[in-house]
């Protein structure tokens, strides 16, 4: 049964169209979405799946097809037809990625517009204290003559990262965290409370502004689960504003090359129910506290402590435990013979 060819070219479309339209939507390449903007990133990427597939499909296939149909046959040395160009066909294949480079740079307008991407308020709230930073560092840096464009005064109220969705701007963030990107670490301080770790800790449900920044050389702080990454500039603060969905833990990467350990530059970010959160808040309050105390204490009475308790809040920031410091104290010709037999190696 021969069937006619526009019939076979419909045929074709469809088939090729629903084959797409499904694997844009279940290829699976995205890992778990783990805040509210996570979805619009993932719709956008599955539409560009989607016509990709498409694409795909119909390139190859063409190729396939042609390679099948048209080979050159058993015993005929002939040349092929002498074709010098098809202008409708010319004009069809220049079209269709002209309109579809078109239509996915609506659609990613208008996702970066939801996620808060012009938000005229973003950085605002720092720009004296940015500006005053950027003189300072440039007035610094100006005889070595490599001045960042970041630090140029007059470009500091330039809005820079995500800041509220269209239906939230206005309205007071409830929880600012400033990060610190340095080589090779991120830190993290919680203003309020004046909390510094080097782990986010952030409550589900409710929306987060992270105020970031760097202390040497560009990094970037990229949540993979988030769909969120935002570039740490040294002298320039950025943002990002969102809100986590899951409990959880989710790795924090700099997606920059900022030097010789970049790729072990890395935290982790735990999203933790508000009961949870409040706890964990509460117990670095009272370590932080009691750190301070005995620092204190250490300074205020020095000649009344043994060696022991003097250094403990000093070894304890470095990661010695008093294990450690009994078994020096108590084995002196045990570490004698061991520095002996380290110089002698």
């Amino acid at each position: 049964m021969n069937i006619p060819s526009q019939i076979a070219t419909l045929l074709a479309g469809i088939v090729l169209t629903l084959i797409s339209l499904w694997y844009g939507q279940n290829h699976g390449l995205m890992p778990v979405a783990a805040s509210d903007e996570a979805a619009q990133v993932d719709a956008l990427f599955n539409m560009m799946m989607t016509i990709a597939t498409g694409l795909f499909l119909l390139v190859e296939g063409t190729l396939i097809v042609a390679a099948i149909r048209y080979r050159r046959r058993p015993g005929d040395n002939s040349d092929g037809p002498p074709i010098h160009g098809n202008i409708p066909l010319e004009i069809v294949w220049t079209a269709i990625p002209a309109v579809t480079v078109l239509i996915i740079a609506v659609y990613s307008f208008e996702i970066y517009n939801a996620m808060g991407g012009l938000d005229p308020m973003v950085s605002h709230d720092h720009h004296h204290a940015q500006v005053a930073h950027a003189d300072e560092m440039s007035t610094s840096s100006a005889n070595a003559g490599k001045n960042l464009i970041a630090l140029d005064p007059s470009r500091g109220s330039i809005a820079l990262g995500l800041g509220a969705s269209p239906e939230h701007r206005g309205e007071p963030v409830p929880m600012t965290v400033n990060v610190m990107g340095l080589q090779y670490a991120w830190l993290f301080t919680y203003p309020e409370s004046g909390v510094t770790t080097g782990e986010l800790h952030i409550p589900v449900g409710q929306e987060v502004q992270l105020n970031i920044s760097a202390q040497d050389v560009l990094h970037a702080f990229w949540l993979p689960e988030f769909r969120l990454k935002q570039d740490a500039i040294p002298g320039r603060e950025t943002q990002l504003r969102f809100t986590p969905n899951q409990v959880g833990q989710y790795p924090i990467v700099c997606a920059e090359l900022c030097g010789a350990y970049h790729g072990a530059m890395g935290a982790q970010l735990f999203v933790q129910t508000p009961e949870e959160f409040q706890a964990w808040l509460q117990e670095q309050q009272a370590v932080a506290s009691n750190e301070t105390s005995e620092k204190t204490l250490a300074a205020a009475n020095p000649t009344e402590q043994s060696s022991d308790e003097f250094l403990a809040p000093y070894t304890q920031d470095m990661g010695i435990s008093s294990k450690t410091l009994e078994q020096l104290h108590s084995s002196p010709e045990h570490l004698a013979q061991h520095l002996a037999v380290s110089n002698q190696l």
